[in-house]
C-alpha cells in the first residue's frame, strides 16, 4: 500500500521547496508565482530506524523501505476553480492521493513575493479552501445529476447516493469542507468513490523562518487559532532549514538538528504525520535475501497484513509466526528470540502491531 499526498498552496509559500527536499527530484523553485508549470510527482523513501537496525542484525542481500509518493502541483490562487492561473489544470493530479499536504506561508521576507502582497496565512488558507470547494462543488453537482437519472429507477444505492450528495452540496454551499460535513458510514462509502478534494484529510505545515521552527510565531499562533475546530495536524517547517539538511550528510544532519534544538528534521516529523493522519502503520518482514518494511491501516488484522504481500498470501493464510521489534533488537536474531519464548505464533484474528516482524505460513 504506497501512500499518495497532494502538496497545495497558494504561489510562493515554499511548496515546490519543501517538495524538493522531500523528494530530491530538485522542482524547479523561484521568487515569481507559476514556476511550477507541469506537476511534479517524486517518491519519497521513509526514514525508519527499526529498518536500518534490522539491516544490521539480519545482514541481508537488500533493504527495502516504504515509500510515499508525492505530487506538487501549481500555486493556486483566487478564481482557481473557475480557470485563474494554472493550478486549476492539475487539480485533477491529486483527486487520486489519499491525503492533502496543504503548506501556507509563515515568514516575512521582501525578497520573496507575495501573491496577495502581504503575509496572513489565516486568509491564504480561506482562499485555498474556497477554491477546493467549489471545485468539489462542480463536481457534485455533476454526480447528483448521473445519480438523479439512475435513482428514477427506483434503485436503492441511487436513491441513497443521491441524498448524500444533497448533504455535501448543501454543505459545500455553505463554505464547509466535504471532511466537516456530518456523514454515516454508509455515506462516507458513497462518497469516498467521488474523491473530493476537501474530504481528504489535511495536514497544515506552516513554512516559517529558522527562528521559529521550534516555537512558532505570531503568524502560526493565528492560523492555528483559525483551525481549532478542525482538529488538523499542523507542522512547523522551515523549507530553508530542511534544503540545508538535505546536501548533508546523516551525522552532520544530526549535529545541526541539535544545534537548532531540535531531534528530527521536519521531513522525518512530516512523514510520520502522515502516517498517523491516515492512520498507516509499517510491519517487517526479514530474512537473509530482504529486510521490508510494509504499510498497512491500524487495526488490520494477519491475514490482511499478508495480503499486501501477495494476495495469495491472504487466501492461503494458515498462521503467522511474529516478534515484536523491541525483542528483536534485544535478542538480536530471530533464532534467540524463538529460544527466548519471544516469538508468538498468531491466527487470523490477529491485530498487527506496529513495529512486528512477521513470517507468514501459508497454502499455496
Amino acid at each position: 500500500m504506497g501512500l499518495q499526498a497532494g502538496i497545495v498552496g497558494l504561489p510562493n509559500v515554499g511548496k515546490s521547496t519543501l517538495f524538493n527536499c522531500l523528494s530530491n527530484a530538485q522542482a524547479q523553485s523561484a521568487n515569481f508565482p507559476f514556476c511550477t508549470i507541469e506537476p511534479n510527482i517524486g517518491t519519497i523513501t521513509v526514514p525508519d530506524s527499526r529498518l536500518f537496525r534490522l539491516e544490521e542484525l539480519v545482514n541481508p542481500q537488500r533493504v527495502i523501505p516504504t515509500t510515499i509518493e508525492i505530487v506538487d502541483i501549481a500555486g493556486l490562487v483566487k478564481g482557481a476553480s473557475k480557470g485563474e492561473g494554472l493550478g486549476n489544470q492539475f487539480l485533477g493530479n491529486i483527486k487520486s492521493t489519499d491525503a492533502i499536504i496543504h503548506v501556507v506561508r509563515c515568514f516575512e521576507n521582501d525578497n520573496i513575493v507575495h501573491v496577495d502582497g502581504s503575509v496572513d496565512p489565516v486568509r491564504d488558507k480561506e482562499i485555498i479552501d474556497t477554491e477546493l470547494q467549489l471545485k468539489d462543488l462542480d463536481g457534485a453537482e455533476k454526480a447528483l445529476l448521473k445519480y438523479q437519472k439512475m435513482a428514477k429507477t427506483g434503485d436503492k444505492v441511487a436513491l441513497r447516493a443521491v441524498e448524500t450528495i444533497e448533504a455535501v452540496i448543501s454543505g459545500l454551499s455553505s463554505g464547509n469542507s466535504v471532511r466537516n460535513i456530518k456523514l454515516d458510514d454508509d455515506q462516507k462509502e458513497i462518497i469516498q468513490s467521488l474523491q473530493f478534494l476537501t474530504a481528504k484529510p489535511v495536514m497544515y505545515v506552516c513554512n516559517v523562518d529558522e527562528n521559529s521552527v521550534v516555537s512558532g510565531n505570531q503568524f502560526t499562533e493565528a492560523f492555528a487559532k483559525s483551525v481549532e475546530g478542525e482538529n488538523a495536524l499542523i507542522l512547523f517547517i522551515s523549507a530553508a532549514i530542511e534544503a540545508d539538511i538535505a546536501t548533508m550528510d546523516r551525522d552532520d544532519q544530526l549535529m545541526f538538528l541539535e544545534e537548532m534544538g531540535l531531534t528530527e528534521s521536519g521531513v522525518g516529523r512530516l512523514i510520520r504525520s502522515a502516517y498517523e493522519l491516515l492512520n498507516y502503520i509499517t510491519y517487517f518482514t526479514a530474512g537473509e535475501k530482504e529486510v521490508r518494511a510494509w504499510t498497512i491501516t491500524r487495526g488490520t488484522k494477519a491475514p490482511g497484513a499478508a495480503g499486501v504481500i501477495h494476495t495469495d498470501f491472504e487466501k492461503g493464510f494458515i498462521r503467522a509466526e511474529v516478534i515484536h521489534f523491541a525483542d528483536f533488537d534485544t535478542y538480536g536474531s530471530e533464532s534467540k528470540c524463538r529460544d527466548a519464548g519471544r516469538l508468538h505464533v498468531e491466527g487470523k484474528d490477529y491485530v498487527v502491531q506496529d513495529g512486528d516482524v512477521m513470517h507468514f505460513r501459508f497454502n499455496v
